[in-house]
């Protein structure tokens, strides 16, 4: 098992229980117990949504749930060297390889167990001419289906988003998407273009998770660096995205009193979104992000 792994590994560290958190946010949003399946995205490769998917289904499993991880990457996927699996029978050759007849009888054959108690992973499988094609045909829609029967949830680590349409054609077919964010990587225009695509195609967004953030390191023996994520959900978006502009301004870093304006900005949006009803959600990202480009753009003119 990778070190990569912390929250199986070293599950008493800080970072595990950034997860565990991560994990209750994501409970509280299923309340009504339709929340079944979970689409992990990013903007571009090296954000970190693998090792933020295979993290946080162990602290599913680690909570009694019966959970699948779905590596949807079928083009780079990373969940069979995280678990150190075989790749040789994944999602492609079951997409490919299975009739319409079988499909369903034969998914035990694609479906490999883990070191982690109620952890099971269906790795990428081979490289296919035709990922798009194959996530949008209608044995994905029924494997879905069916295995949101089997299990407490299942978890999708898809591609990044502006790279390839793979996880944007995906999150139309699950419950919710969850997009991982770096810290001093992602763009705020590709995070806006990333989630205007899944809600064009009818996809649900849950929230950002930015990964990478600096914190005390620890370096391991094999030289891995534990970075802290969280997670983006309702009044916590603030906070993120504030993380983000210290990068995303092309003209100058935002300073301090800026960041402070900033902060302002936001809060009073979020006031002005309390009062329109007694039991108004917490502003939402869209809201967020739409407020904090406005202000980028009007900081960068002076």
């Amino acid at each position: 098992m990778k070190n990569e792994l912390i929250t199986f590994v070293s599950p008493k560290t800080q970072i595990s229980e950034v997860f565990r958190t991560l994990r209750t946010n994501i409970q509280f949003m299923n309340v009504d117990g339709k929340l079944k399946s979970l689409l992990v995205t990013s903007t571009v490769p090296g954000e970190g949504k693998s090792w933020v998917s295979a993290n946080l289904a162990i602290t599913f499993a680690q909570a009694g749930k019966r959970v699948l991880i779905v590596d949807a990457d079928m083009r780079k996927g990373r969940q069979h060297e995280l678990f150190e699996l075989k790749n040789t029978k994944g999602l492609s050759n079951y997409l490919i390889m299975t009739t319409k007849e079988s499909s369903l009888d034969s998914i035990g054959e694609y479906i490999q167990n883990t070191l982690v108690d109620n952890l099971y992973v269906m790795t990428a499988g081979m490289v296919p001419p035709n990922p798009s094609e194959l996530l949008t045909s209608q044995k994905m829609v029924d494997l879905i289906k069916y295995l949101e029967k089997i299990f407490d949830i299942v978890i999708f680590d898809g591609t990044p988003s502006t790279i390839v349409t793979d996880a944007i054609i995906l999150s139309k077919f699950v419950n919710t998407t969850i997009i991982v964010a770096g810290h001093k990587i992602t763009k705020t225009d590709d995070l806006n273009q990333v989630k205007r695509n899944i809600v064009n195609v009818g996809g649900n967004i849950a929230g950002v998770v930015l990964n990478k953030m600096p914190t005390v390191r620890r370096k391991s023996k094999n030289g891995y660096y534990y970075e802290r994520a969280v997670i983006a959900t309702k009044k916590s978006n603030n906070k993120i995205i504030e993380k983000l502009t210290k990068k995303t301004s092309p003209a100058k870093k935002i300073e301090d009193n800026e960041i402070k304006e900033v902060k302002k900005k936001l809060n009073s949006v979020e006031k002005e979104n309390d009062t329109k009803k007694d039991k108004q959600e917490d502003i939402d990202i869209n809201v967020v992000l739409k407020q904090l480009s406005q202000y980028l753009t009007e900081n960068d003119k002076k």
